[in-house]
């Protein structure tokens, strides 16, 4: 299949591809191979040091409480965030200058600072500043970090997916007398959700991974956190680093999977049918809304 941006590969390229695939795929076996090796020759293959995690201990002692506050604290996150972002991402193309500048100021300034910079200066704010509770104080403030920083994110993400419609889309809604505000809600938002969708899945899956950096730093006790004191209890430090990282990585395969399949979904919902009607059908059609005959 040949367009404007793509060729379809001759003969020579196609060999050219599977050479290089069969290449690739040789040195990645290759690496693997070395990898199990040197884990082998270092004794981290005993099955002494695996043994753990088939009992229970080990999960709900460590890991399953680890996993219910990494995951409490990214839907927090999330939940805070998705809104927040979409509120500062439309008042920057207000037509207002006094919402359009505070909302520029607070994304480009929030966005500047790093997420775990941001988690120290909550948790400062609240030990000096607020009355919660020692236990809840990593909590809040880990998500408050990720919101802030998460939120910024996503207002440049909305801004961009809005503005990437075509400028027919807000004429045509101006033609027929709709307010802005209607327009935002009813006609661009709907459309550049699913444009948006694969960036904001992206940005869903850093806070997930960025609660990590509460537990190294504050004592959040998430999924890395817990890891360590298991590690400790058990010796089995890289066995547990291997566990935990595929723990992530079914998480985010998990949250990657749905976002598809509901941009998928989205997708098939606003395709037409193509079909064209008839002169006597536009007639019918019209009579049906008129209440005619």
């Amino acid at each position: 299949m040949t367009s404007v941006l793509y060729d379809a590969p001759g003969p020579r390229a196609k060999r050219r591809n599977v050479l290089f695939s069969v290449v690739f795929f040789v040195l990645l076996a290759l690496l693997l191979w070395w990898i199990w090796q040197t884990m082998d020759d270092k004794g981290q293959l005993q099955w002494s040091l695996w043994k753990p995690f088939t009992t229970s201990e080990a999960w709900t002692t460590y890991l399953l409480p680890g996993l219910a506050d990494t995951l409490k604290a990214a839907a927090l996150s999330m939940v805070i965030a998705l809104p927040m972002g979409a509120v500062l991402g439309i008042a920057r193309m207000s037509d207002h200058r006094w919402v359009r500048i505070p909302a520029g100021a607070v994304v480009e300034f929030f966005r500047a600072i790093p997420v775990l910079l941001l988690m120290l200066f909550a948790n400062e704010f609240y030990v000096r500043s607020t009355g919660v509770p020692s236990d809840e104080r990593p909590l809040y403030a880990v998500v408050t970090g990720l919101v802030l920083y998460n939120a910024s994110v996503l207002a440049e993400i909305v801004r961009a997916g809005i503005l990437s419609l075509p400028k027919g889309q807000s004429e045509a809604a101006m033609a027929i007398g709709l307010r802005k505000s209607q327009t935002m809600s009813s006609i661009l938002l709907p459309q550049a959700v699913t444009a948006m969708l694969p960036a904001i899945v992206s940005q869903l899956v850093v806070i997930v991974k960025d609660t990590a950096l509460g537990g190294v730093m504050l004592g959040f006790t998430e999924l890395l956190n817990t890891r360590s004191t298991l590690a400790a209890n058990y010796a089995n430090v890289i066995p547990s680093f291997i566990v935990v990282a595929v723990i992530f990585i079914v998480l985010n395969f998990i949250l990657t999977s749905f976002a598809s399949w509901l941009e998928g979904r989205l997708r098939r919902s606003k395709r037409s049918t193509g079909a064209v009607l008839g002169a006597d059908k536009v007639d019918d059609v019209n009579a049906a809304e008129v209440g005619g005959p």
